[in-house]
Parts: structure tokens; sequence; C-alpha cells
């Protein structure tokens, strides 16, 4: 049967004990990887695998040795429970067996779970979980989490006093990091918010976010945008010791002060303006970014975006000579100028 993407979380969550198994597939190793630890663990609870009541094989062995999986689903092990058998990396060269096992498959055998690839419609594994009366499939696909989705994991970390900020900053950061990220990064603001009753801010959600070299490029926009002109020089030589690339840092750039210039053109102002943007601005950065579009103004943000198109054309000009760096520099330092006015 397929398990459709609005049914899927729900049942990822709280697995059907008597199903004959299920199949985990999608273009996205990670996604499915954590789909497929969330039933398992739903099914033979924390103590499973310490009990050897999991069986895990690859699709390299069960193709060596194709009775495996069946051998699997009959065994019987010494402590009582539910049992799974896992076949990690499936596709169609074990299609046979997976389909005799399913076939085979009795109430109080282990519960078959394969995990796969993106498949097609045509793929013969899909085809025998799709067909199977007792099994499941069920696609993974790279959408962004639903509101939902979102609500389980912070559910799951305990996370229940959170203001309204801080739940828009965690939904934007949930669209902005994989999956994986994005659990690792809760789990990180449940063990900071152990023992302290006040609700979680906006400010908590930036502090505990994933940090990177697009920290000091945040920097140096908003000193640009700031107009602190005498602060581009030091930031800019840790930027290039970093590595950072001269066209990235200006389409970085040119993107901040499109949305400035976005919420500074907004016919309801730019406080309508800013929570229009998207992807969305949250936190600390969001009222920074809402003084600068009350600062500047439309009309100077728009000499501001035609500085930075010229220095794109100029890096990207097979005539040019100039130090990349160097130009992006006095960019910046065109624009910082440019606010102070």
């Amino acid at each position: 049967m397929k398990l459709s993407p609005r049914d899927a979380p729900a049942y990822f969550r709280k697995p059907d004990p008597e199903a004959a198994g299920l199949l985990i597939y999608g273009e996205d190793a990670m996604r499915v990887a954590l789909r497929r630890q969330e039933v398992i663990a739903a099914l033979i609870g924390p103590s499973g695998e310490e009990e050897m009541r999991l069986e895990r094989m690859s699709a390299a062995e069960l193709r060596k040795e194709p009775a495996r999986l069946i051998d699997a689903i009959k065994a019987q092990g010494f402590f009582p429970g539910p049992r799974v058998a896992f076949v990690e990396e499936g596709n169609d060269n074990v299609a046979a067996p997976v389909t005799t096992a399913l076939a085979d498959w009795q109430p109080g055998d282990a519960q078959i779970i394969v995990t796969a690839g993106q498949l097609k419609a045509t793929s013969k594994l899909r085809k025998a979980f799709e067909a199977h009366p007792r099994a499941y499939a069920v696609g993974i696909y790279n959408d962004p989490p639903s509101r939902a989705e979102i609500e389980a994991d912070l559910e799951r970390a305990g996370l229940s006093r959170i203001d309204r900020s801080a739940g828009d900053a965690l939904f934007a950061l949930a669209r902005s990091l994989d999956p994986g990220d994005f659990r690792q990064t809760v789990e990180k603001i449940a063990l900071y918010k152990i023992g302290d009753e006040a609700p979680l801010s906006a400010s908590e959600v930036a502090l505990m976010a994933p940090t990177s070299t697009e920290a000091d490029v945040d920097e140096i926009l908003h000193v640009v945008a700031e107009g602190r002109t005498e602060e581009i020089g030091p930031v800019m030589q840790r930027l290039e010791a970093q590595g950072s690339n001269a066209v990235t840092l200006v389409i970085m750039a040119t993107r901040h002060f499109r949305t400035l210039h976005a919420a500074a053109s907004d016919p309801g102002g730019p406080q309508a303006g800013i929570g229009r943007v998207r992807p969305p601005v949250f936190g600390p950065r969001r009222d920074r970014m809402l003084r600068q579009a009350h600062g500047w103004g439309g009309r100077k943000l728009e000499q501001a975006l035609t500085i930075l198109t010229d220095t794109d054309l100029s890096l990207r000009s097979a005539g040019q000579t100039a130090p990349q760096m160097a130009l992006v520099e006095r960019a910046l330092i065109r624009l910082a100028m440019l606010a102070r006015r």
C-alpha cells in the first residue's frame, strides 16, 4: 500500500505493529535515514537493538545470500518483543528476495524495513510493497518540513514554552537546514533550556543556530549597511584568510540590499515590508535590518544595487586584471560612505 506524504509523518511516529513491512525511498539519504530510525525505534523501543531484536543487512549482503532475509524474519530471539529485519540501500537487484520474504511473511514474524534511493514507479521493489496488502511504501521528497513535523521535533525535545518570535525563527531555520542539522539544533536548544522556565526567545534560537563563515559575511554586510567604513578592512582581511570568494560576497551583498530595498519600498512601510520578505528574517537580525531600511530609503538603496551590479560585472569580465577582493572592498567602502550621507 502507498502512504501519502500527508499521512506518512503520523505513521513514522506510530507505525502499524502488525504490518509486514515498510519501504522508505527517496533522493536524500539523510531524510530517509532519519525516518527509518524513527520507525525502527517506534517498533522495537530503545532497547531493541541491545536485545538483538534488530537484524541489519545491506543490499549487497542480501544479494549474495538471498535466503538471509527469510531467515531473519523467521528467527526467534532470546528476548520477547517485536522484531525488525532491516535492509539498507535497497534497489531492484534485491527485489526478488524481498518479494519472496514478503510472500512468506506470517503474523509474528519480524517486520521488514527497507530503505532505498530514488525509485521509479516501475521499480520492482516499489511494486512489491505497494501490491502487498499488509506492507507500506512511502517516498521521501526534499520539500521543506511541514508545521506538524516541526512541532513534532520540538515536542520530542521537550520544547513547549516558545514565544511567537522564537517559533517564527525555528520554522525559518527548519526550512534552511538539512533535517539532521535541524534536529541537532533543536536538541542543542533543549539542553540549553534545561532548568530555565522562561519561554524560548528568538535571540536564544539565533545563539544556538549553526555558525559558519556566513557569520562573518553577515558581519561585513551589517558593517557596510550601517556606514562603519573603518571596520571594513579588518573584516575583509579575515574573510580573505578564510578563503571567501569575491563573487560570492557580491552575491550575498546584493541579496542583503535587495531585502532592504523590498522593505523600504513596501507601500505599508519598512515594518510591513520586512515581514513580507522571503526567506523570512527573524530575531535581532530582523530588527537590525529594519533600522537599516529606515536609514537608507528606497532611492539610496537603488544606487547601492547599481554599484553592486557594476562590481559583479567587473568581476566576471574576461579583461579584468585587478585583484578581485580589492574590487569588492572598494565597492563596499563606497556603499558605507553612501550610507553616511
